[in-house]
């Protein structure tokens, strides 16, 4: 009686492994170049997208978040209001006025001005340090912007500091400029 050998059966089952992610693979290129994929603003989200996106997020964050160089004052509060109005207003909206085209947008814009939870206006739960994170590094597949080679750290932490405080009453000088009409 002839001895079969082992290699044989080794052979098949790893030529099946390699036919299985060559078949995977096809499978995969073929529905991203012809199947209905959600890229318009107006598609709904794939399974699990805001997951995938916020669980790495969050760690970077939570691994490179800073502690602001200088503390608040009426100063940083009225210098973060005139960086936010230039850059920040017209996807994010103002005290008591939302962004017209922010629901347009996929994800929808967070309006920072507006509570949505209990005591809660926009960012002023996250740290200063989370919300300069994402200003100067902007976020993938969210629509942000990366802000690092456009203003200056100190103004990435004016405004960093004035969202932080957004659920308090900040100063006269301050709710004027975020009141005037956008620029």
């Amino acid at each position: 009686m002839a001895k079969k050998s082992s290699s044989g059966g080794f052979g098949k089952l790893f030529l099946g492994f390699l036919l299985g992610i060559v078949t995977v693979a096809a499978g995969l290129f073929a529905y991203l170049k012809f199947g209905p994929l959600p890229v318009a603003v107006t598609d709904s989200p794939l399974p699990f997208e805001k997951q995938i996106v916020s669980l790495p997020l969050g760690a970077r964050i939570e691994r490179e978040s800073k502690t602001a160089p200088f503390g608040i004052s009426e100063d940083v509060f009225e210098s973060g209001a005139h960086v936010y109005r230039a850059q920040c207003a017209s996807c994010h909206g103002t005290p008591g006025h939302d962004a017209g085209f922010a629901k347009h947008m996929f994800p929808t814009a967070p309006q920072l001005w507006k509570s949505h939870r209990e005591g809660v206006v926009g960012v002023s739960d996250d740290e200063a340090g989370e919300t300069y994170w994402k200003v100067a590094n902007g976020i993938r597949l969210s629509g942000m912007p990366s802000y690092k080679h456009i203003l200056s750290d100190t103004q990435m932490w004016q405004v960093s500091l004035l969202l932080k405080n957004a659920d308090k009453e900040l100063p006269g000088p301050v709710t004027q400029i975020l009141g005037s009409p956008t620029p």
